[in-house]
């Protein structure tokens, strides 16, 4: 290998190494680099050579803590060093998307220069409102916003990991297309799929139905879309959450210390860490998921949070848990069984790993509530959520499935309105609350 092939080496190694950073430690950077990172950017390659782009650099603290406020809750806008907002002139080709690439293009480049020079940033299209932005950034009404790059130094205590990358194998093919079917997500069939007729917010064809997903197909899109947010403390709560999930708690028994207990699927840890907070150090809180990914992401995140690390055996094949026979003292489902494939299966594993007098605490998104006629009608017209596809179930069905297969001890409705509220509801009314939740005893 002669020397110039090392270098090229060196210098792919060193960019394969860049990744995405939401925990800036705020200190400044200055002008003169800033201006030559973007600088850099604009020797990406420009749709026709006009190069319609504009690139608006705040460095301000209180525009930061602004654009943060209108971004929703992007932390990280209020923390890195400097936000690059990224705007193009409307008209030449935007309609082809060559302008929008030209934009993509020089922005990755800006990444690369910023990595090169050992600064961390990370690119978001979701900033907010874009007329509140306008009135911020003085942008004309010809000029359109296309998302932002935040700039600067990590902490010392951020995540150390890159997001995982599919196997290459997966992504290009020789000749024609051809691609696992675990990564070909189900959607509903259709003779054509309109580009313009499929967005974020309303999709025909996604396909909510857990169901018509394989287990392989949903490991594949929640393993890989929970690293959508890095692995900090506090992410993926949601005002949806909360309360709601203090009531779950609620309903776990007593354990003595060295008690096993299964939390299945949990996705991002929010659960988990809550679950860690609340039964302290001595319990052993076991894992089953359908990706490794998942797990790595929990585990970074309880460290990020302070907490006692989890147990994880193994990986969900089919529907089966990894966990002995007769080996859990209690199994926890909350807001899970909605996204199984096959529902009544996931119970039946549960029965299976449960020790006799073992519990059961399970909740799930009910169909029968203001939730669920939110969901029906505006919810599932959308692109299916990071966690993947799932179907409220009604409550009176739920308690059917565990009636044939345990005592049920408990059993609570949480939550009167569709969002938010956490109220907890006794009586009927348990029936039709946002979620259905129970404790339950293996005989």
């Amino acid at each position: 290998m002669n020397s110039e092939e090392v270098d090229w080496r060196v210098v792919l190694d060193r960019l394969a190494q860049r990744r995405s950073c939401r925990d800036f430690d705020g200190s400044p950077i200055d002008q003169e680099t800033l201006a030559a990172i973007v600088r850099d950017g604009t020797e990406a390659p420009s749709s026709c050579n006009q190069q319609n782009w504009h690139f608006i650099i705040i460095t301000d603290r209180d525009r930061l803590t602004e654009a943060c406020e209108i971004s929703g809750g992007n932390h990280h806008f209020a923390e890195c060093s400097a936000l690059i907002y990224l705007t193009f002139q409307k008209g030449w080709t935007h309609g082809n998307f060559s302008i929008v690439q030209s934009v993509a293009g020089a922005c990755y480049h800006m990444m690369l220069s910023a990595h090169l020079r050992g600064f961390q940033c990370i690119w978001n299209a979701g900033i907010g409102n874009h007329g509140s932005l306008r009135r911020m950034l003085d942008l004309p009404e010809i000029f359109e916003l296309q998302g932002a790059l935040a700039i600067g130094r990590a902490k010392p205590s951020a995540p150390p990991m890159k997001a995982p990358r599919r196997p290459f194998a997966e992504v290009h093919s020789w000749e024609r297309f051809k691609r696992p079917s675990r990564s070909v997500y189900p959607v509903k069939p259709a003779r054509r799929y309109p580009f313009f007729r499929i967005r974020n917010d309303d999709n025909p064809f996604a396909q909510w139905n857990p169901g018509s997903w394989s287990c392989e197909a949903l490991g594949d899109f929640r393993g890989l879309s929970v690293w959508a947010k890095s692995p900090l403390a506090g992410v993926y709560v949601s005002r949806r959450q909360g309360a709601a999930t203090e009531v779950e708690l609620g309903l776990l028994p007593h354990f003595e210390p060295g008690a096993a207990i299964a939390e299945v699927m949990p996705w991002g840890g929010t659960y988990t860490a809550a679950l860690r907070r609340h039964l302290g150090p001595y319990i052993d809180i076991h894992l089953a998921e359908l990706s490794q990914h998942n797990l790595s992401f929990i585990d970074e995140r309880m460290r990020q949070e302070g907490l006692e690390p989890v147990r994880h055996e193994g990986l969900i094949k089919n529907g089966v848990l990894p966990l002995a026979d007769v080996s859990m003292d209690a199994v926890i489902l909350p807001q899970v069984l909605e996204h199984c494939p096959a529902p009544e299966r996931m119970l039946d594993e549960a029965v299976r790993v449960l020790k006799p007098g073992g519990a059961l605490v399970i909740s799930a998104r009910n169909l029968l509530s203001r939730y669920g006629w939110r969901w029906a009608r505006i919810e599932r017209r959308a692109q299916i959520p990071n966690q993947g596809p799932f179907h409220p179930i009604p409550a009176f069905r739920l308690r059917k499935w565990l009636a044939a297969r345990f005592q049920i001890e408990r059993e609570v409705g949480i939550g009167r309105q569709a969002v938010e509220d956490a109220e907890m509801l006794t009586g009927n009314r348990r029936f039709f609350g946002r979620l259905f939740a129970a404790r339950c005893i293996r005989p």
